[in-house]
């Protein structure tokens, strides 16, 4: 990840192209060590984004299969992302994603943890964790109903629908829409300047007293979530999931 700040706005960025910005076990670390260096700067806002076509698509597969494989390295990555999505609540500034690509997995809770979200009209938002045999552990279960309500939520969560950014736009995913990609940077760039611009004791009280609703929350889902995760990793369903979409061809699930 790489960091530039300008003013008062920092702007992180997920810089694994080749990787489609998938988030492994580095890349969770580096973006924890990432927000902790900010706390030290005078930094009243930040815009969160990626390099290539891929905003990011979510957890590697070959993670998941070491995770499936072995037990501490498997508690080590459950710890990481409950440290992931906690973190993104303590913030105590304004994050804009600037989304110009997919975002799913662990990339849409990512995007839906953040304060507002611009994206192009190429991007699409999902939570697939079931296609591949994981329960959306990663704080999906968390974040989607306070987006969308908890029928659609349920909809998509159980189903790893798409949704394209019109629908996304509409259903509140989506703060801010533009055209094109390269508008997406700018876009987010400037409303993460108004948002520095003001008075930053304000913002903040604000900004805490929304995300101690998501708090609040968070006590009665993750737990639930990332022990349904872990044990959906340890399923036999995890690696049959996986190598039917590598060979593809249809799954067969044994539900064990």
């Amino acid at each position: 990840m790489t960091v530039t700040v300008e003013g008062y706005v920092a702007t992180m960025t997920l810089n694994r192209p080749e990787t489609m910005n998938a988030f492994d076990e580095a890349v969770h670390d580096d973006f924890l060590a990432t927000v902790d260096a900010l706390r030290t700067l005078d930094v009243r806002a930040a815009v969160l984004a990626s390099t290539g076509k891929v905003f990011s698509a979510g957890g590697d597969f070959d993670f998941m299969l070491q995770a499936h494989h072995d037990l501490q390295f498997l508690l080590r990555h459950v710890d990481v992302g409950r440290n992931l999505v906690l973190t993104l609540l303590e913030v105590p500034y304004p994050i804009v994603a600037a989304v110009q690509g997919p975002a799913i997995g662990l990339g849409a809770t990512v995007v839906l943890a953040c304060d507002a979200v611009v994206a192009s009209r190429n991007v699409v938002i999902a939570d697939p964790h079931v296609r591949v045999g994981l329960a959306a552990g990663d704080g999906g279960c968390l974040f989607w109903p306070q987006h969308v309500g908890m029928l659609l939520a349920r909809r998509y969560l159980l189903t790893g629908d798409r949704l394209d950014a019109e629908r996304c736009y509409q259903l509140g995913l989506v703060s801010d829409l533009v055209d094109e990609p390269a508008d997406v940077l700018p876009a987010a760039s400037a409303l993460a300047e108004r948002m520095a611009a003001l008075p930053p004791l304000a913002v903040q009280g604000t900004k805490r007293a929304l995300a101690n609703v998501m708090r609040m929350r968070a006590g009665e889902v993750l737990d639930l979530a990332f022990a349904a995760e872990v044990t959906s990793v340890r399923s036999d369903d995890l690696p049959e999931a996986i190598a039917a979409i590598r060979e593809k061809r249809p799954p067969t699930y044994r539900g064990r």
